[in-house]
């Protein structure tokens, strides 16, 4: 098997949710899904008919990072490459196949990213800088303040333009394509990450082996409702997850941080690209 997937559920829209499958089953019939149910009932399970589908439910919510890594267990002994999917990505045919040619064509490349769209086609700014702590405070504590916008743009890489392939050292965990003897290397997801910070602390231990890449050519479109916006309780989860990441790699030391961030920009300085 050269191909699996994994989606990870907790309370989601059962018809967004069927939607990201038949994304996935559709635009390349040879993959095998898992479906992996962190909610209190498995309403989920009824979407789960087909043989492609293993679904595993475990009755209660383990976190983000925890639960794909049932399934990423599985795609080390099956798979060469795994991709990490939200419940609410929906994408057309060409997108995985496409994906996969170029990962295929780049074997240096651990991890990669299509364009991602809202809905409406508007464009998500997914690709990042690794964070300080004060890109998270602001992003989450302080838009409404303008004076920091200009380091928000920074930090979301804007000044590459979206439009070409490129290094990106954090790729969000929204879709994750990943080439599994590179997880060999780096591990899975940190555990100890509940939610939302997961995907940071992952591109970057890939980045340290392999090269991190945005791969424009194709688009998936991604609901992205900003649940910590919304529920308090998610907010702690983030609050919790952004504690956990920085205690892991430093608050305001981190000289791996500051290099790799250091490299990135001066790759774009020397192309003329901004």
């Amino acid at each position: 098997m050269n191909l699996t997937a994994s989606i990870v559920v907790y309370k989601n829209d059962l018809r967004i949710l069927n939607s990201t499958i038949k994304s996935c089953l559709e635009s390349y019939p040879d993959m095998h899904l898992y479906i992996v149910d962190n909610s209190p009932v498995d309403g989920a399970r009824a979407l789960c008919k087909d043989s492609r589908i293993s679904y595993i439910f475990n009755g209660k919510n383990l976190g983000f990072g925890a639960a794909h890594n049932i399934a990423l267990e599985k795609a080390l002994c099956t798979s060469k490459y795994h991709i990490v999917i939200n419940p609410d990505v929906y994408f057309n045919k060409e997108v995985i196949p496409e994906m996969y040619q170029f990962m295929e064509d780049n074997p240096d490349t651990g991890l990669s990213m299509p364009k991602v769209l809202y809905p409406d086609g508007a464009l998500q700014h997914l690709c990042k800088l690794l964070p300080k702590p004060h890109n998270l405070i602001y992003r989450r504590f302080l838009k409404f303040y303008k004076a920091f916008e200009k380091y928000d743009h920074l930090y979301e890489m804007r000044f590459t333009g979206y439009d070409k392939v490129m290094d990106v050292p954090f790729l969000s965990g929204c879709f994750m394509f990943l080439r599994t003897a590179t997880l060999k290397d780096t591990g899975l997801f940190d555990e100890n990450i509940f939610l939302y910070t997961e995907d940071i602390d992952l591109s970057r231990r890939i980045h340290r082996y392999c090269r991190t890449v945005f791969f424009p050519q194709v688009s998936i479109y991604h609901y992205h409702e900003k649940g910590s916006y919304k529920k308090f309780h998610l907010l702690l989860y983030n609050i919790q997850s952004a504690i956990n990441y920085f205690n892991k790699w430093g608050w305001f030391v981190d000289k791996e941080r500051d290099e790799i961030n250091r490299k990135i920009l001066l790759n774009y300085l020397a192309n003329d690209r901004f």
